[in-house]
């Protein structure tokens, strides 16, 4: 539908309009429906106020919406009943005679009074009807097809380089788009200049007075803002209003609409513009915030995942503890067992004694007797007969901080976010109410400085340390540490939570990493610090760690050389961590009693310690005795190799991350084929020995054709 239509609509039939007529209001409606709409009221009434029931045939304005000026000082009232029309507009039946009727406005519902004259009062609008007439024929011109032989059809092309119009077989027959006439411009008909004015337009008659039906109108009203005929002036009506001539009124008012129009175009074309940012910021705004719910939903899954590890973790806590009890019960009962048997066989042994008798024979062994129960006796005192552990677990989980921290997880503003002052308001009101000193002036935390002092790299770890220098009354709630990948790329989040010192490990070996920290609080999230650049270290130099250590594990030597004190296999990792490039490292045995088998190898940081390297899935390792060896990953067993290990014996494990590959060997020589293929991750080096085995780290390097590595 074109925009202007409902310009050009009767607002009572919904049609084109037909013999306009403008009513006071200036809104327009057909001669034909002014006459269904006339209203006729009793003699001596007004038309009655708009206050009529909701059960009432009628519609009646609101109170708010009545005229502040009377009927008879404007010719206004508020009356307006009325039937439904098709257009949705209430209509009444015409009236037989004009005396004491009205005549309501469909669009404003103000009422006017009829006079004696009726209809023929109101002026009829012949521009609008010429403007309609116009429309009407300008849509009712069909262009005909200029090379169709015989009963033309409708062009539906025009081109603008041959000037001919084209049905569409036409054009695809005599205009095809290719070869020379890919060139031409096609057009819609009604696209093309003059094609709709084709017919000639009458010429333009002068109007004539509505009073004075033979007087043209000649000049203009200003008062009664209606143009006049001589006539008019001469018989007084209009004699003491000022008037001006019709025609230079005429110029000037089109104008001053011109000048209007110029400003309503400009503010039509901000608003086109408008139209289009409001709609790419639809499109933009669906794909941040499906970018966003996927980088929510990757967040809650870390924070689970953590969760699910931390979990593990505890279950861990738990089995070892319950396993360390019922093994101490279990070796309380077979104690208490053998003493038992013990002591009642020595009972029944008395009683066959007690039974003899030869006196003589009695005496010989009685005093020894007597010292043996009296012994026994002492073996059972009270502490012999409690239990050494209690079947409660004495461990608590204290689950309240972080369920606390969990419900207050929200989301804060981010970098370049201006926040309204409403959400600043209700921020620092939060502020307050949670007592914090300073809240209403509370901003967001300055940049942080890094304490150049303290940072520090060692092997492929870094370690950073800094401090927000807060102004009175300004809060901290945490801080987020970036670094990049080592190679100039982008920054990732390493750290987020309240401490102000941070260890990053498995860092690249031999890179250069830029980072840096920001702090945030309710308020929103502050300015980075300045960057500080961190060099890791060229070569892996490790040691024995004995924070992940099993608890049996004996580590002397400043950490260097390992032992256990247990004859269980227990499991000790390395201090370095591989992701890439190619290790080789050799490790000495000191101590070779029994023919044990330890196992060698690398394995994740969360590989079971209690148990023999390589018989979880996180690590892979090969174990030897005096004899031979074999492959063990996930506790599976594979490519058995002759030859052992003795005291003095040196152990090489070489991890390629290149080729993904671990390869073991022993003085030296290369023991059986490459162990493990398809590694990927962070491997770290591992032992796993029993009391009997006593090693040591012989060399640490990488090769001469690897990279150092990386994270």
């Amino acid at each position: 539908m074109d925009a202007m239509d409902e310009e050009l609509k009767c607002p009572v039939c919904g049609s084109f309009f037909k013999d306009p007529i403008i009513l006071p209001c200036s809104h327009n409606v057909c001669l034909a429906c002014a006459r269904n709409i006339i209203v006729q009221t009793p003699e001596g009434e007004t038309p009655p106020h708009s206050g009529a029931s909701g059960t009432s045939d009628y519609d009646y304005l609101d109170m708010d919406k009545m005229s502040m000026y009377s009927e008879t000082d404007s010719g206004y009232g508020s009356y307006t009943p009325c039937l439904k029309s098709p257009n949705g507009v209430r209509v009444f039946p015409p009236a037989l005679v004009h005396r004491h009727c009205s005549i309501t406005c469909p669009l404003c519902h103000r009422s006017v009074s009829l006079d004696e004259r009726g209809l023929r009062g109101f002026p009829r609008n012949r521009l609008l009807e010429a403007i309609v007439a116009r429309y009407q024929q300008s849509r009712s011109i069909a262009v005909k097809c200029q090379l169709c032989d015989r009963n033309p059809v409708e062009a539906t092309v025009m081109c603008e380089q041959c000037d001919v119009f084209y049905c569409t077989p036409c054009q695809q027959r005599c205009h095809p788009s290719r070869g020379p006439l890919a060139k031409h411009r096609l057009m819609p008909p009604t696209q093309v200049p003059g094609a709709s004015q084709q017919q000639p337009t009458a010429a333009r008659k002068l109007a004539t007075c509505a009073e004075h039906d033979l007087e043209n109108y000649s000049m203009y009203c200003v008062s009664c803002k209606t143009p006049v005929c001589y006539q008019c002036l001469e018989e007084g009506k209009h004699a003491a209003h000022e008037v001006k001539p019709l025609g230079g009124t005429w110029k000037h008012h089109k104008c001053q609409l011109s000048q209007a129009l110029n400003g309503v175009s400009d503010k039509a074309k901000d608003a086109k513009e408008f139209l289009v940012q409001l709609k790419m910021m639809l499109q933009q705004i669906q794909e941040n915030g499906v970018e966003f719910e996927a980088c929510l939903v990757a967040q809650c899954d870390a924070l689970i995942d953590a969760l699910s590890r931390q979990k593990a973790k505890l279950l861990t806590k738990v089995t070892k503890e319950r396993e360390y009890k019922l093994k101490v019960v279990r070796d309380q009962i077979t104690h208490c067992t053998m003493k038992l048997r013990q002591t009642t066989g020595m009972m029944e042994y008395c009683l066959e004694v007690i039974k003899e008798n030869d006196p003589s024979g009695f005496l010989q062994i009685s005093d020894a007797l007597i010292r043996r129960v009296l012994s026994s006796q002492d073996q059972w005192v009270k502490g012999a007969l409690e239990p050494k552990v209690g079947p409660e677990f004495d461990l608590t989980l204290n689950t309240d901080p972080l369920l606390q921290a969990i419900l207050q997880l929200d989301l804060v503003q981010g970098k370049g976010f201006q926040e309204s002052p409403l959400l600043t308001h209700m921020h620092a009101g939060r502020l307050k109410e949670a007592g914090i000193p300073g809240a209403e002036t509370s901003k967001v935390p300055p940049a942080p400085l890094l304490q150049l002092e303290q940072c520090c790299t060692l092997n492929n770890s870094a370690t950073l340390a800094w401090r927000v220098p807060m102004p009175p009354g300004g809060i901290v709630d945490g801080y987020v540490l970036e670094l990049d990948d080592g190679d100039g790329g982008q920054y990732r989040e390493v750290y987020v939570g309240k401490e102000t010192v941070c260890t990053v490990d498995g860092l690249h070996f031999n890179s250069s990493y830029n980072a840096r920290v920001k702090a945030y609080n309710p308020m929103g999230v502050g300015p980075y610090s300045k960057t500080v650049v961190l060099q890791t270290s060229d070569v892996a130099w490790f040691t024995f760690d004995p924070s992940t250590a099993h608890k049996d594990i004996v580590l002397s030597n400043e950490n260097q050389t390992v032992s256990c004190s247990s004859y269980d296999d227990r499991v000790v990792l390395g201090t370095a961590a591989f992701s890439k490039g190619v290790h080789y490292w050799e490790l000495t045995v000191d101590r070779y009693d029994n023919h044990p088998d330890p196992a060698f190898g690398v394995a994740r940081i969360n590989t079971m310690k209690d148990m023999m390297l390589g018989k979880d899935d996180k690590a892979w390792a090969m174990y030897v005795d005096n004899n031979r060896s074999w492959f063990m990953h996930n506790n599976s067993h594979t490519s058995r190799a002759e030859g052992g290990i003795t005291k003095g014996s040196t152990v090489g494990i070489l991890l390629d991350l290149n080729k993904r590959n671990l390869t073991f060997f022993i003085n030296k020589e290369q023991h059986g084929p490459v162990a493990f293929e398809n590694l990927d991750g962070v491997f770290m080096p591992a032992v796993s020995l029993n009391r009997n085995v006593q090693v040591c780290p012989s060399q640490v390097q990488p090769s001469q054709h690897g990279t150092f590595p990386e994270l």
